[in-house]
């Protein structure tokens, strides 16, 4: 399967909006299970969307099983606690990347974006015309 490019590059700008959005203020009239999870959620989304960015000829279940791997070790690390990866995690950068803390339902978030990534890859490839999947 072969991405293109500027659609993946949007799909990863909008569920970063939509992502970083859930974690704000604005969704206190949201209901509590989309604000406690749909962070983690397209969060999982977002490494998918990244890894078939970075690698438009990857299957869907290679980039799968690597964001699942990727995110599984992310949320085990949360399990190691020293004193510098703390301090990282207190960054911006470090909250995103690392989490703050372990919980077992973010496997759960982790796996439901990693399915939205594989369903919107397959509705790209029963959508797009043959020859523009090629290209």
């Amino acid at each position: 399967m072969q991405r293109r490019f500027w659609i993946s590059l949007c799909l990863i700008l909008l569920v970063t909006v939509i992502g970083g959005a859930s974690r704000l203020s604005i969704t206190e009239g949201f209901p509590s299970l989309y604000r406690d999870y749909a962070g983690d959620i397209f969060w999982a989304l977002l490494v998918y969307l990244c890894l078939g960015t970075l690698f438009p000829k990857w299957s869907i279940v290679r980039i799968a099983l690597l964001t699942l791997c990727f995110a599984y070790s992310i949320e085990i690390l949360q399990l190691y606690q020293a004193p510098w990866i703390q301090h990282l995690r207190k960054t911006w950068f470090g909250m995103i990347l690392l989490g703050s803390g372990f919980l077992w339902s973010d496997f759960v978030c982790y796996s439901l974006g990693c399915l939205l990534g594989i369903g919107i890859d397959l509705v790209y490839l029963l959508a797009m015309p043959k020859e523009l999947t090629n290209s």
